[in-house]
C-alpha cells in the first residue's frame, strides 16, 4: 500500500557480488518504487554491472590474494569513498532518508546521517563480525567490532531479519524501541505467474518430488535423500536439485551405484527470473541446514508456492514454521530425524498437500511480502523524524 506521501530514499549498499543477498537489495527497491517513492542507489559501480550469479570479480580475487590485515583497511578505506559518494548523491538528490544495508568496516551511512541530519535506516541480515570471525578469520578483530557495535549503535532504525538477529543488536547495547524485525519477503506478482514446464526437465508428472535449491555442500546431507529413495525403492520418486555446487559429483555418482540415476535431475544456476517455474516442479522442499540468525528467502518462496517443507528445528526457522502445521522440523543434533521426516512425507502423499497449503496461508496470514516489507520501512521512517 502506498505511503500518503512518496519519499525520497537514498539506498546504500556495498555488495560486491550478485547472488542470493542481491535479491534482497532489488526486491526491496522494486516494492519502494511500486509504492510511490523515488530511489537512488548508491552501490559499488562493478556489481551494478555484472551479471546474476556473479561472485565478486576483482573483490572476490582480491580478498582471496591479500593479507586479511590489508584487505580489512582496503574494507575501512572504502567507507571514506562511500562516504563522498553518499554527500554527492544527497545534495544532488536530497533524500528524506538513508536506507542501508549493513556490511563491516562500512560506517559511511552513520557519518552521512549525522554530517547532513538525515535518518538512517539499517537493514541487518547478519552479525557479520562473528560471521567472518568463525569462517574466514579477522585480522582487526577490535576495529571490526567497533564499526559493527558503531553502525547498529547509531542508526535511528536498524531491522534484523529475524528476533534470533535482534538478540545480537540488544547485547550490543542497541536501544530496544530503535530494533523492529522485518524477515524476508516474497513477490506475489512473480511467483503467482503462470507456470511453465522448463524444457530441460524428464517428464514427472505422476511423480514425488523431492527439491532442493542452492549451492550444494557436502554438509547439506543430501546424500540421505538418496539413501532413503534406494531404501524405499519407490521409482515415483524423484529429486530434483536446482543449482550446482561441490558436493553434485558425489551425489551423481551415489545415484549411479544405488541405481537410481534416472530419479535424480541436477539443473546448473537457473535464472532468477525462472525460478518459479522450477520451484513448481517440486512437492517436497527441503531446507537441510541454516545459520542461526537467517532468514531463508528459499524457504519463503517454498511456502508460498505451497511446498511442503523439511526445516531443522531451529529458532529462526520457528518464527516462520510450525511443526506438523506447516512444516515437518527435524532435529539438527539427530542423524536419524531428517531422513524421518522424509520418509514421513514420502509415505503420506495427503500430509504434503495439508503442511504446502498451511505454508501459503502463512505468507498471507503474516504479510511475508516485499511490498509490506517497503510499508513497513516507510512507516519506521515516519515514527523516527
Amino acid at each position: 500500500m502506498a505511503a500518503v506521501k512518496p519519499y525520497k530514499i537514498l539506498y546504500h549498499h556495498r555488495i560486491a557480488s550478485k547472488d542470493g543477498q542481491y535479491v534482497h537489495v532489488e526486491e526491496i527497491i522494486k516494492a519502494l518504487k511500486a509504492a510511490g517513492h523515488q530511489v537512488c542507489l548508491v552501490a559499488p559501480h562493478l556489481t551494478e554491472q555484472s551479471e546474476f550469479g556473479s561472485s565478486g570479480g576483482l573483490v572476490a580475487w582480491l580478498k582471496a590474494r591479500m593479507p586479511k590485515q590489508l584487505y580489512e583497511l582496503m574494507e575501512l578505506s572504502y567507507a571514506v569513498v562511500a562516504f563522498i559518494k553518499l554527500l554527492v548523491a544527497i545534495y544532488k538528490f536530497k533524500p528524506d532518508f538513508i536506507y542501508e544495508r549493513f556490511n563491516l568496516f562500512l560506517p559511511a551511512g552513520v557519518w552521512a546521517s549525522k554530517c547532513c541530519k538525515l535518518p538512517l535506516l539499517l537493514e541487518v541480515n547478519a552479525p557479520i563480525y562473528e560471521e567472518r570471525s568463525k569462517y574466514d578469520g579477522i585480522a582487526l578483530s577490535r576495529l571490526a567490532q567497533w564499526s559493527q557495535h558503531y553502525c547498529w549503535k547509531n542508526a535511528d532504525r536498524c531491522f534484523p531479519v529475524t528476533q534470533v538477529l535482534a538478540e545480537y543488536l540488544l547485547n550490543a547495547g542497541v536501544n530496544p524501541t530503535a530494533i523492529e524485525v522485518i524477515p524476508n519477503g516474497i513477490n506475489e506478482a512473480v511467483f503467482s505467474r503462470p507456470q511453465i514446464t522448463p524444457e530441460a526437465l524428464p517428464d514427472l508428472q505422476h511423480k514425488l518430488v523431492i527439491g532442493f535449491v542452492g549451492f550444494c555442500r557436502e554438509w547439506h546431507g543430501l546424500d540421505r535423500v538418496l539413501t532413503l529413495m534406494a531404501k524405499l525403492a519407490n521409482p515415483k520418486l524423484f529429486f530434483l536439485i536446482i543449482g550446482d555446487g561441490p558436493a553434485i559429483a558425489g551425489l551423481k555418482q551415489q545415484a549411479a551405484e544405488l541405481q537410481i540415476s534416472q530419479q535424480i535431475f541436477v539443473s546448473g544456476l537457473v535464472n532468477r527470473d525462472d525460478m518459479p517455474h522450477w520451484l513448481a516442479q517440486m512437492d517436497i522442499a527441503l531446507q537441510p541446514d541454516v545459520v542461526p540468525y537467517a532468514s531463508p528467502l528459499k524457504m519463503l518462496e517454498y511456502m508460498y508456492m505451497a511446498k511442503a517443507i523439511i526445516a531443522p528445528d531451529t529458532a529462526n526457522i520457528r518464527e516462520l514454521l510450525q511443526h506438523k502445521v506447516n512444516a515437518l522440523l527435524f532435529d539438527p543434533a539427530d542423524a536419524n530425524s531428517f531422513t524421518h521426516c522424509l520418509n514421513q512425507l514420502c509415505d503420506q502423499p495427503e500430509l504434503v498437500t495439508e503442511l504446502g497449503n498451511n505454508a501459503k496461508q502463512s505468507i498471507l496470514q503474516h504479510k511475508l511480502t516485499w511490498a509490506n516489507n517497503a510499508s513497513r520501512i516507510v512507516q519506521q521512517y515516519e515514527l523516527c523524524r
